[in-house]
């Protein structure tokens, strides 16, 4: 088995993806830190941060690719149903804590977590910085569902999702990719596929064309850092 190179806390330097071990999950370095300019320059090389305590740091890379098309996003008919039937309020970065809190929550069939208290902390600093960002299901006034990742470019790095109603986390999805869509963002990265998120249209894509959208969509400017504010009518389309 080859060797996984240690990452210094004094250079952002990441090894090149295609290092990566041949494991479906794409293991590529260890170590290093979870600084705001660390984190912003792996998610730019299609690297991200995925462990759980006492582990140290591990940054991967899979191969393929889960990656999610905002305007192929799939809408089932028990969802359509679902919003004629019910009423849902889409919002952003008006509760990233909860969200966060919420996608970390325990349970019986999750008895651990990777979102630690210092991932947490990491991702509200990138927040405050306004590179991350939560999507927020609200019914009634009620916090029901949401997702968080980060935006570079014109390219959207999922992290996590849940739901405390039934669809939640999918509504939240539908809307993000609404709002995308109208926003001229070109992907969605999911990172490792499941068989939820190929239910909502994800499919798999190869490194070498994952690294080139990268390259041609998920380069940052200053400007990209902000709070977003969302239309009112994401959902609309979709009943």
């Amino acid at each position: 088995m080859p060797s996984i190179p240690w990452l210094s806390e004094n250079s952002l330097q990441f090894p090149e993806i295609d290092s990566a071990l041949d494991d479906p999950n794409g293991l590529l370095a260890v170590g290093g830190d979870l600084s705001p300019a660390r984190l912003l320059e792996a998610y730019r090389q299609g690297i991200f941060p995925w462990y759980e305590d006492p582990q140290p740091i591990l940054w991967w890379s899979p191969q393929p690719r889960a990656v999610l098309f905002p305007e192929k996003v799939y809408v089932n008919r028990t969802l359509r149903k679902q919003l004629k039937r019910e009423r849902f309020r889409i919002t952003a970065d008006q509760c990233f804590g909860e969200v966060l809190d919420a996608c970390a929550e325990l349970s019986p069939k999750r008895p651990g977590t990777w979102i630690t208290t210092k991932m947490r902390k990491a991702y509200k600093q990138l927040h405050e910085l306004g590179w991350a960002h939560s999507i927020e299901v609200w019914q009634q006034g009620e916090l029901v569902g949401g997702l968080y990742g980060l935006a570079l470019g014109r390219m959207f790095f999922g992290e996590s999702m849940f739901s405390h109603r039934s669809n939640g986390s999918k509504l939240a999805l539908l809307g993000l990719c609404k709002q995308l869509q109208r926003w001229g963002f070109e992907l969605i990265d999911c990172q490792v596929g499941n068989d939820y998120l190929y239910s909502m249209g994800a499919e798999d894509l190869a490194r070498a064309d994952f690294k080139s959208m990268l390259e041609t969509f998920a380069q940052p400017t200053a400007s990209d850092a902000s709070h977003w504010t969302l239309d009112a009518d994401l959902l609309d389309s979709y009943e």
